[in-house]
């Protein structure tokens, strides 16, 4: 199937995209032929944010939104940020946060909705739009490596490998331009960042895991438009993370927990950190009486401006956590991967009237490092690097005079451009070097296990497939993680995916390492952390994974 132009993703960039060019199409009679491959049962299926929306991108993208219906119903109405001990907390006066860091005019909403509501806006235009169509490989113009296309849509596959009654071969879907807007680590942008060096001169990319919970609370409990974020316990100090709570919609709380992948210990879970967190007096009373409806899990693109890799190959144009635009500070991206979906989208549509096809967009680069986003985050540059160099307290510190500098004498700072010097893999330590953690037994009430949590996450894949997590040696995990790192995946995994099982359990012998694919919530944290680089996150068959409601 030919197209101008092939998007692979329908969260906020691609679904971005796609509208653009439907929309300069459409401004200037013309006709432009776009398809959004989304890999979740449904469009939304698959997102999963905090979410505080800065409406910045969609005022330019549809200024009549709210006519339109666009459901972000719940502005913020109330800011408030703590440091938190084990038993209390102390606020951090809001005034002492540069601007940008208040949430005045932004919206607590679902990102889930809002891409929904992008997905019918985007079908209102002509967008073919092909929710549970998985895109599994490149389509290469070889010996160029020109990207012209993807395979999609490969479904009967069972576990051997062999076809099965079902088998649909799939199909190759070819575009003038392809993007790749599969959200943060995917596996096809992988793929094309290597094959043509699109990481070279930059820092390495740096991660972290969100995990969150959509509550819904008694209505005496309620605050609609309250933000709240934390810093401090139970991480330790130089541990990075922090967490979000914001009341919104239909007495819903959603509260959430970001670990920064870069910890050394790994004997750490940060799905553990985030059930112990709730229970902090500051946190407890916000979601006591309450009832938990869903969670869910994804990793996060936390490298800012010094990890972003070049956007444009022969062929198409890396848009959104495809690239890496989160506001770290902020935490915030939806905002940028929008804008920056939009961006490709206008510098294919010229190329697409131009005649040009295959080539590299360089306009899309350019029109980048002139945008709102770039400057964004070029205020914002040494937060994270400080962070991980100085700690919570004092990086912290320092990250706010650095980003005051900058938004105050024009982008400069006495701090100069910090780089990221290792992957967040590397970053993991031996367990040798570090005590175990006791995490308490969840209560049932507050916090919960891993199985259960999945369970409300509505995963799914089919059972006889090809297993979509990979290991490059089979013999790595119980050869190499396990004695020398403790076998992290079985801590850093939000979803009990993985499990060290040991034939004779009261002595610990005969270990064998267990991946329960079908547990998969598709947050990449595993091909990200392991230690040994082992670890491959692929597509599964198209529709499989979580399918997140309002999250």
């Amino acid at each position: 199937m030919e197209y101008d132009v092939v998007i692979v993703g329908g969260g906020p960039a691609g679904l971005s995209a796609a509208i653009r060019l439907k929309q300069r199409a459409e401004k200037d009679g013309k006709d432009v032929s776009v398809a959004v491959l989304e890999k979740a049962a449904e469009v939304g299926g698959h997102i999963l944010s905090g979410a505080v929306i800065d409406p910045k991108a969609l005022n330019e993208l549809f200024p009549d939104w709210k006519a339109r219906g666009a459901p972000l119903e719940t502005p913020v109405a109330k800011d408030r940020f703590l440091l938190l001990g084990p038993q209390g907390s102390a606020p951090l006066p809001m005034p002492l946060m540069p601007p940008f860091m208040h949430n005045h005019g932004c919206y607590i909403a679902s990102l889930g909705n809002l891409t929904r509501w992008l997905g019918e806006q985007a079908e209102a235009l002509g967008v073919e739009v092909y929710p549970g169509m998985a895109a599994s490989h490149v389509v290469w113009d070889e010996p160029t490596g020109r990207v012209k296309g993807v395979v999609a849509g490969v479904f009967g596959i069972d576990r051997e490998g062999k076809p099965t009654g079902d088998f649909q071969p799939g199909i190759e879907l070819h575009g003038k331009y392809v993007f790749i807007a599969e959200g943060v680590r995917g596996s096809l942008a992988k793929t094309i960042i290597a094959r043509h060096r699109l990481q070279d001169g930059k820092s390495p990319q740096k991660y972290g895991i969100g995990l969150k919970e959509l509550w819904q609370v008694p209505a005496e409990q309620h605050q609609p438009g309250l933000a709240q974020h934390t810093t401090g316990w139970p991480l330790d100090e130089h541990t990075g993370g922090g967490s979000f709570l914001y009341h919104f919609g239909d007495r819903y709380v959603a509260v959430g927990y970001v670990v920064h992948l870069n910890y050394k210990n790994p004997h750490l879970s940060p799905f553990d950190e985030f059930q112990r967190f709730k229970h902090h007096p500051d946190i407890a009373k916000h979601l006591e009486g309450g009832t938990r409806i869903s969670y869910g899990a994804r990793a996060i693109t936390e490298g800012g401006l010094q990890s972003i890799p070049k956007l444009s190959f022969p062929g198409g144009a890396l848009i959104g956590c495809s690239a890496g635009f989160v506001n770290v500070p902020r935490i915030k991206g939806s905002h940028n991967a929008m804008k920056t979906g939009m961006l490709a989208a206008d510098a294919a549509y010229d190329a697409v009237q131009a005649g040009r096809s295959g080539d590299e967009l360089v306009e899309y680069q350019t029109a980048f490092e002139k945008s709102w986003v770039y400057k964004e985050l070029s205020v914002v540059r040494n937060a994270k690097p400080l962070l991980s160099k100085f700690g919570t307290t004092l990086g912290g510190a320092l990250g706010m005079f650095d980003m005051w500098c900058r938004t105050l004498l024009g982008g400069w700072s006495p701090i100069p451009t910090l780089q990221h010097h290792k992957s967040d893999a590397a970053s993991t330590e031996p367990a040798a070097g570090h005590k175990p953690i006791a995490y308490p037994r969840p209560d049932g009430k507050l916090s919960f296990d891993k199985l259960s949590s999945v369970f409300i996450s509505n995963t799914n894949h089919a059972e006889d497939q090809p297993a979509h997590l990979k290991l490059l040696d089979p013999s790595v995990p119980i050869r190499v993680n396990l004695p020398k790192y403790g076998e992290p995946a079985r801590l850093y995994c939000p979803a009990g995916v993985y499990e060290v099982v040991y034939g004779d359990e009261a002595a610990k012998k005969d270990p064998r390492f267990v991946i329960n694919a079908q547990n998969c919530v598709h947050c990449k944290t595993c091909d990200i952390k392991d230690p040994s680089q082992n670890i491959v996150w692929t597509t599964p068959e198209g529709g499989g994974g979580p399918n997140y409601p309002n999250m």
